[in-house]
């Protein structure tokens, strides 16, 4: 009987363990869509006087509010978890809008950021709080914005402007919190591998493979 079980433990159960884990993976090689065919950016300016689209690319979109030099820590967790592994694939980028008149505190952020990161793919696009506020309402988001238009949340939006996230009502997710740490390494990091391996496999399949992604 010993005998039996040790066998079992030695070479049936790394077998059911890795056909669990496999079944898994290639079962959730999707992630949901939230909300699909979310609004292009428009007419608003980056802090160098240029526009951003979210057409064609990848993008990490957040709303730093007009305290955005106060949060600077969220900032600063997402450029260490996620950033600064990812920010070097061409057709991604991080897009945050913030109200008129935090240009400056903006601007020293990524002054400050610039002696460790190189923050070419970091975007920050300017508009009114009312502005602000409409935008993100057509989102239709459980989350709202705070007094200061501006969330914790990042989200996840993909070539297509469909904001990407987890629709399963025990762990239902559409945006990642910047304010935890753990959150960008565990939930928001493995959601963004999915989307990568999404593309990937998608430009594979076409023959069309690129070190874009």
């Amino acid at each position: 009987m010993k005998k039996n079980i040790v066998l079992f433990v030695l070479f049936i159960l790394p077998i059911v363990a890795y056909l669990f884990f496999a079944s898994g993976v290639n079962g959730f090689t999707k992630l949901p869509v939230i909300i699909p065919k979310i609004a292009d950016f428009g007419q608003w300016q980056s802090l160098d006087g240029k526009k951003a689209t979210l057409d064609n690319k990848i993008t990490i979109l957040g709303f730093g509010g007009s305290e955005v030099l106060k949060n600077r820590g969220n900032l600063f967790n997402l450029n260490e978890k996620i950033y600064q592994k990812y920010h070097t694939f061409k057709d991604l980028q991080f897009v945050m809008i913030c109200p008129l008149g935090t240009e400056g505190d903006v601007k020293n952020i990524m002054d400050a950021f610039d002696d460790f990161t190189d923050v070419s793919s970091w975007h920050f696009l300017f508009a009114t709080p009312e502005e602000i506020n409409a935008y993100y309402n057509k989102l239709n988001l459980v989350e709202k914005l705070d007094s200061n238009s501006g969330t914790p949340n990042v989200f996840i939006v993909d070539k297509e402007r469909n904001l990407r996230g987890r629709k399963e009502k025990e762990e239902y997710k559409e945006g990642y919190n910047t304010f935890h740490p753990s959150e960008l390494s565990n939930e928001m990091g493995d959601d963004f591998k999915i989307i990568l391996y999404e593309y990937r496999a998608a430009l594979k399949k076409n023959n069309n493979a690129s070190k874009q992604l």
